[in-house]
Formats: structure tokens, C-alpha cells, sequence
């Protein structure tokens, strides 16, 4: 499982459905979480994920460190699922996708790590799963991370 986080000022996602585009989620200040989802993934990475996208410390304190997390500051997360996380660039020009999770698959999992983003106390936002979308974002440093939860 591989988040890409960015933490933002604010954020907002926009999804297709027939040919027209509906906000589906808004953030203020936060994170925006794109998650990839690979074929061994299950629900215990998808909760160790939620707790380190809630708990990495990536906000100033007073002092101007970055040693405090979306749950410290009161921030929220725009969550929107991104099976290219794990597109294989190493042949070709062509990425090839084997290495993410089918949509059956990666579909719940998402969820997953949404119900324990909000079991933590975080405010969660949303994109909508199998559909176009248009994320907007105003990235805040801009500070930017990648976290993986291998498989055991």
C-alpha cells in the first residue's frame, strides 16, 4: 500500500458522472492523501496506513519545526484513490499497471483507510471511486512525502 501526501492549505476534488463534473470533496488546511493499492494489500496495511497518514509530522509548531500532525493541528484529509501509484515505468514508454490491485480489490481497502482515518478523529473528505477526477490543491511549503506499508 503507497500514499503520496501532501499537505495543503486547501483542496478540493471533482468527479465525472454522464459527461458532468460535481465537487465530491473539500478540504481546508490538511493533507491531500492519493492512495495506491497493490494485490497483497489487506485491511491491516490499509489501518497502519491511516495511522501514519494521521500521525506524520509534517506541520510547524511555534517554533517553525515540522513536529506536528493533521490530528494536532485539527487538519483534515481529502482522500481520492490512485491505482497509478503503481504503474511500472522500467520498460517501454508505456507504464504498465499489473502491480495495482483491481478495482474490486482496491475499492474497500481505500474505504478502509477512510472509516480509520475518521475512527482516529480526523475529518476525511473524499473522491469518488471509478471515476474521472480533478483534484485541486494550494500545497502548503510545498512538503511532500511517500508512504509505503510493504507486505510482511
Amino acid at each position: 500500500m503507497r500514499t503520496v501526501v501532501q499537505r495543503v492549505h486547501e483542496a478540493h476534488v471533482e468527479s465525472c458522472h454522464d459527461g458532468v463534473w460535481e465537487m465530491v470533496g473539500s478540504i481546508g488546511p490538511g493533507l491531500v492523501a492519493l492512495v495506491g493499492i497493490t494485490h497483497d494489500d489487506d485491511i491491516a496495511r490499509a489501518q497502519t496506513l491511516a495511522k501514519r497518514i494521521a500521525t506524520v509530522r509534517i506541520f510547524d509548531d511555534e517554533n517553525g519545526v515540522m513536529n506536528r500532525s493533521v490530528l494536532d493541528i485539527g487538519g483534515e484529509v481529502l482522500v481520492v484513490s490512485q491505482f497509478t501509484l503503481y504503474g511500472a515505468t522500467d520498460r517501454g514508454r508505456r507504464p504498465s499497471w499489473i502491480a495495482a490491485a483491481r478495482p474490486e480489490v482496491a475499492e474497500p481497502l481505500v474505504h478502509a483507510v477512510v472509516d480509520e482515518l475518521r475512527n482516529l478523529g480526523v475529518g476525511v473528505a473524499t473522491g469518488r471511486f471509478r471515476t474521472d477526477m480533478r483534484v485541486s490543491l494550494v500545497n502548503d511549503g510545498p512538503v511532500t512525502l511517500v508512504i509505503d506499508v510493504p507486505s510482511t
